[in-house]
C-alpha cells in the first residue's frame, strides 16, 4: 500500500441475503430524498479521497443493482463489480450437496480478488452507516508497501460495541483484544443482545461483556498482497469444515489467523464518529432521523450528489 498513490478502492459488501432484515436493506432508503446507507459511504469516501468504488453483489442482483445503485455515480466516481458466487471455491474443493448459505464476509472479500487485485483497497459493509471520518481515517491507514514487507501491514477501524447493538434483536459481532496500537485478535461472537451484553464467543459458550469492547464493524484497510494469505484461510476453514451447510468463514477469523501465524499485523484506529445500522426493520426510523439531523447539520446535502 501507498498513501502517495490515488488510487484507492473502496470495496462494499453488498451481497448479503438480510435474512434478519427480511429483504434486501442493502436498497433500503434512509436519506430525505431516498438515499441509502451505501450512498452516504460512497459520498465519503469520495471526499475523502477513494476514486473508485467496487460493489460485491450475487449475479442475479446485477440488473436492478446497476439501475438503482451503480448508475448514480456515472461521472462522479468509478464503479466496478465483484460477484460472490458459493460455488466459486479454491482447488480441490467441491460445494457441498444441500448447501443455500453464502459463505460469509472472509469469502466474498476473497470473490473480489481479481477486481481489486491492482492497488490498495479497503472494506465496508453496505448496510452500516460509519461517518465522514471513518473514510479519513481509512485513507491515512494506508502505509507504504515495498512488495515484500513481512509481516503485512494492514488496518482496522474500531467501534465500541455498546454503539453498535440493536435494541431489537441480536447482532453477530468480531470483539477485538489489541495492545500498543495492534490487534492481537479478533474473536466472533453471535447473538449479542444490549441489555445487558450478553453474547456465544468463538466456543459456543454465552459469555457476558461491559459493553466497551473494541469492535470490527468490517471496516479495513488492506493490501491486495493478502489475497493468498486469505485463501490459505479460507482452505483451511473448508478442510476443517463444521457443519456443511450453515458454517460461514468470517473476515475477522481469517484476520486473527494471519495475526497468529504471523504473517500479517493490523493497526488499530478508534472511529471517532458513531456507528449506525439497520440489522433490523425496526432499527430503520433511529436511523432515518439520524441521517436527518446530519442533513439538517449541514453534514450532507438532499439531494446527495
Amino acid at each position: 500500500m501507498t498513501s502517495e498513490s490515488t488510487n484507492h478502492s473502496l470495496l462494499v459488501l453488498a451481497a448479503g441475503l438480510g435474512t434478519r432484515y427480511g429483504g434486501l436493506k442493502q436498497m433500503e432508503p434512509v436519506g430525505p430524498s431516498g438515499e441509502t446507507l451505501m450512498d452516504y459511504s460512497v459520498f465519503d469516501a469520495k471526499r475523502a479521497g477513494f476514486s473508485r468504488v467496487v460493489f460485491l453483489i450475487r449475479e442475479e442482483m446485477r440488473s436492478a443493482f446497476e439501475e438503482q445503485v451503480g448508475s448514480k455515480y456515472e461521472g462522479i466516481i468509478e464503479v466496478a463489480y465483484a460477484y460472490q458466487d458459493k460455488f466459486d471455491l479454491p482447488a480441490g474443493f467441491s460445494f457441498p450437496e444441500g448447501r443455500e448459505r453464502p459463505w460469509g464476509t472472509g469469502h466474498a472479500v476473497w470473490a473480489a480478488r481479481e477486481a481489486l487485485a491492482d492497488g490498495p483497497f479497503a472494506v465496508i459493509n453496505a448496510d452500516d452507516y460509519y461517518g465522514a471520518e471513518t473514510f479519513s481515517e481509512l485513507i491515512s491507514a494506508f502505509s507504504p508497501d515495498s512488495g515484500a514487507e513481512t509481516p503485512l501491514t494492514c488496518a482496522m477501524i474500531g467501534f465500541r460495541l455498546r454503539e453498535t447493538l440493536s435494541e431489537h434483536g441480536a447482532v453477530s459481532r468480531g470483539i477485538c483484544v489489541s495492545e500498543n496500537g495492534f490487534l492481537k485478535s479478533v474473536e466472533e461472537w453471535t447473538r449479542i443482545v444490549s441489555d445487558p451484553p450478553v453474547g456465544i464467543d468463538a466456543s459456543g459458550e454465552r459469555r457476558s461483556l461491559t459493553g466497551e469492547e473494541v469492535t470490527s464493524m468490517n471496516v479495513w484497510a488492506f493490501s491486495p498482497r493478502i489475497f493468498p494469505l486469505l485463501e490459505r484461510e479460507f482452505i483451511d476453514f473448508l478442510a476443517k469444515l463444521g457443519d456443511p451447510l450453515t458454517s460461514e468463514f468470517y473476515l475477522p477469523a481469517a484476520v486473527d489467523g494471519w495475526i497468529r501465524s504471523g504473517l500479517a499485523r493490523v493497526v488499530v484506529r478508534s472511529a471517532s464518529c458513531s456507528w449506525m445500522g439497520v440489522t433490523y426493520k425496526e432499527d430503520r426510523p433511529r436511523v432515518m432521523e439520524s441521517i436527518a439531523r446530519l442533513v439538517g447539520e449541514g453534514k450532507y446535502p438532499s439531494p446527495l450528489r
